[in-house]
């Protein structure tokens, strides 16, 4: 059941938080042991929690659209009294004393935390298969990988335990599984959400941002995250809006940029699929024009030495003490993260607001940007190379290059389905757009959605 649907049953009394709650924990029982997306379940906070609110419920109090919802979390996020593992053995025990100010607003909201979800170890890959708690696998295909690393989060909407989750995305990590699991996921503009109590990754690449089952709910989740933040250093002050006042508005007469970084090595079938949309958009009177933007090789560079730096940063002590703590994989990326120099990450800084300002131009002609979020299929667990067309290239890399130029830049993206292969299994559409137009990107996505 989708967030909205339920959500109205709730607000009728014709469904009881209590009794969905219980549903969500039987579809949990049912469903975790194949896909393994959660880490932590939290049934008998959740049951609490929903008590609470079905006592307010029957005294007319409803919080929002939120009171009652099940909604899973990221195993990144600190959550208060409930486990947070940062899905590594070096947490395996760790219980925060205070939420991530996320899950304040969620409860604030009525929402009920059920449980945390599998993620790459520390976040650091697109993968989602290496994990000290075990592979979250992808339910369309249990040989295959959910993606990462907000692996358990899209895994858990995908499968039908939640209608809604939490990820992090640093480099695609919400975008990423959420086109592999085909289902949608934003990540908003750079510091729109507070990322205060959220495990870093990325310093000034991390984002936090929903994952739902549909448009509408995801705009729905974004409004309850959004809000400045003084005890996030990266919090922008600006104006609350409502990211669900678009959907359903017409789009005659906006313009999709189709850019050609995007499309140069993608899969045929994931090609398409996208191009299957693009001519959706044209029935539905939008133009399409075909773009060149010429930093985002420069783009690509800076980001992978920003999260090099700021990863190898924030492990330091990882690094140093707990070797055989962490996985093999993971381990060795966080070492190479710090052979990074010095220069080349302040140089990397330096041209930042540059190639931010190059990348935002294109925006002058168009209303969005539209890519493939990913390049390639889903891969099987544990596979590391990837042929597409006649070129191999590293999963890893394959996973992230459509989609990590804007952590750089901290446009807004979302992922949503955009179709399914001969194989079944899902494929993503990108849609990007100027900083804190988030309303934009699901009214386009809201309309592909009722069309596709």
């Amino acid at each position: 059941m989708d967030i909205l649907t339920a959500s109205k049953l709730i607000e009728k009394r014709e469904l009881s938080p209590v009794d969905l709650v219980k549903k969500t924990l039987e579809k949990i029982s049912e469903e975790n042991p194949k896909n393994n997306s959660f880490i932590t379940v939290s049934g008998e906070e959740a049951l609490v929690a929903a008590k609470v609110l079905e006592q307010e419920l029957m005294k007319g109090k409803v919080r929002g659209a939120l009171h009652g919802i099940p909604i899973a979390i990221k195993d990144l996020i600190f959550t208060k009294n409930i486990r947070t593992t940062m899905g590594s053995k070096v947490y395996e025990n760790f219980i925060p004393d205070t939420d991530a100010t996320v899950i304040q607003k969620l409860k604030d909201a009525g929402a009920i935390i059920i449980g945390k979800t599998n993620t790459h170890e520390f976040a650091y890959g697109p993968i989602g298969d290496r994990s000290y708690f075990g592979a979250c696998r992808n339910p369309h295909n249990l040989e295959k990988i959910s993606g990462g690393s907000s692996s358990g989060s899209a895994a858990a909407v995908a499968a039908g335990m939640v209608g809604g989750a939490l990820g992090t995305d640093t480099g695609g990590s919400i975008r990423v599984p959420s086109a592999a699991c085909g289902v949608v996921g934003m990540k908003p503009t750079f510091g729109l959400v507070s990322k205060k109590g959220v495990f870093d990754l990325g310093y000034t690449l991390d984002h936090v941002g929903p994952i739902t089952t549909n448009v509408k709910d995801n705009a729905l989740l974004l409004n309850s995250l959004v809000g400045y933040d003084p005890g996030d250093p990266y919090s922008l002050n600006t104006e609350r809006k409502d990211y669900s006042l678009l959907i359903g508005n017409e789009l005659r007469g906006k313009v999709i940029g189709i850019p050609s970084f995007y499309f140069d090595v993608i899969d045929e079938e994931v090609h398409a699929a996208v191009t299957k949309c693009i001519k959706i958009f044209e029935s539905l009177h939008v133009e399409i024009k075909k773009l060149n933007i010429n930093c985002m090789e420069r783009i690509a560079e800076a980001q992978v030495v920003t999260i090099q730096s700021e990863a190898a940063a924030v492990h330091m002590h990882t690094i140093e003490n707990h070797k055989e703590d962490v996985d093999s994989e993971v381990y060795e990326r966080l070492v190479a993260s710090q052979e990074v120099k010095g220069y080349e990450y302040v140089l990397s800084q330096i041209e930042r607001a540059q190639l931010i300002n190059e990348y935002n131009q294109s925006f002058e002609d168009v209303d969005i940007l539209l890519a493939p979020t990913l390049p390639i299929l889903p891969t099987d667990i544990g596979q590391r190379e990837v042929q597409i067309n006649d070129q191999k290239e590293a999963v890893r890399h394959a996973l992230l290059r459509l989609t990590s130029p804007t952590n750089y830049t901290g446009n807004p993206s979302l992922s949503i389905p955009c179709g399914m292969s001969k194989n079944t299994l899902p494929i993503g559409l990108q849609l990007i757009s100027k900083h804190g137009n988030e309303a934009v990107l699901y009214q386009f996505g809201y309309a592909l959605e009722q069309n596709i």
